[in-house]
């Protein structure tokens, strides 16, 4: 006869198995959370914000640029999980004179066709990289907010040649890592599929990297984007927002941190193929 323990030990067990598939099966939807709109409402939008659309070689609308009279360099953005690139018109307004931001979109986002995911985000980040350096040859650096921080790490690590420089924004150092301190009772070494680790993929980048904390980040934790801080080896910037959190930091044109931002990269860029 089965004891009354071993009966529950049994059913417990059935029912966590039972958890993690359910978690492992959803994870995508846990994890990104696009904004979807037409490409007609888009286009009304980015005009709106003095936005032109980005479209590739085969005429497919890939983002938005904010076209500026002699930029000397190309800011590429990677947005959070959440939203679409036109909620980040605020680099665009901050880096102003001197850069060119081209707000890139998800596949999954927006009006984009895909589905998110580390691939597919990866993927598209590195056809946009091709496609701004085959308009013309000015340097191209890396914003990554968030989740960004994850493709934009890749690949200025694949493709060190072609990145000027990067700028790692409310960034994590290991997404299993942050994945694990919410959810400690998974293994989440085995069920997360989408396994950005940034300081292995920056690990072969040698161009200056600007990391910027929220002192009080309540999602990712300041922990980890001072972790990825240190682990760098390249010159770089530590900037501590006071006083912000995941989801609210200084976006103000005039905010401190887009100068001392810009500076530091242009000061220290690494110029491709040098």
């Amino acid at each position: 006869m089965k004891s009354p323990l071993l009966r529950l030990a049994r059913i417990a067990l059935l029912v966590y198995v039972g958890l993690c598939i359910g978690i492992a099966g959803c994870q995508s939807t846990m994890l990104y959370f696009p904004a979807k709109h037409t490409e007609p409402a888009a286009l009304a939008r980015a005009s709106d914000g003095g936005l032109e659309p980005w479209r590739d070689a085969h005429g497919m609308l890939i983002g938005w640029k904010r076209p500026v009279a002699r930029a000397k360099a190309r800011m590429l953005v990677f947005h959070g999980n959440a939203g679409c690139a036109l909620d980040r018109t605020y680099y665009a307004d901050a880096f102003g004179a001197g850069w060119e931001v081209c707000l890139l979109e998800y596949p999954g986002y927006g009006s984009r066709d895909g589905s998110p995911c580390k691939d597919s985000f990866i993927a598209a980040g590195r056809a946009a990289v091709e496609n701004l350096l085959a308009t013309d040859k000015r340097p191209v650096f890396l914003l990554g907010e968030s989740i960004g921080s994850g493709p934009a790490a890749a690949l200025a690590g694949a493709m060190p040649e072609k990145i000027a420089g990067a700028v790692m924004m409310i960034p994590f150092a290991r997404l299993a890592e942050v994945a694990k301190a919410k959810f400690p009772w998974l293994p989440v070494s085995l069920l997360l599929r989408d396994k950005f680790d940034n300081i292995a993929a920056l690990g072969s980048f040698h161009g200056p990297v600007v990391f910027v904390i929220a002192e009080d980040d309540e999602v990712i934790g300041p922990a980890q984007g001072r972790k990825f801080h240190t682990a760098y080896a390249g010159p770089k910037k530590l900037i501590v927002l006071p006083g912000a959190t995941h989801n609210n930091f200084p976006t103000e044109p005039d905010a401190l941190w887009f100068r001392e931002t810009s500076d530091f990269l242009r000061k220290h860029e690494e110029i491709p193929g040098r």
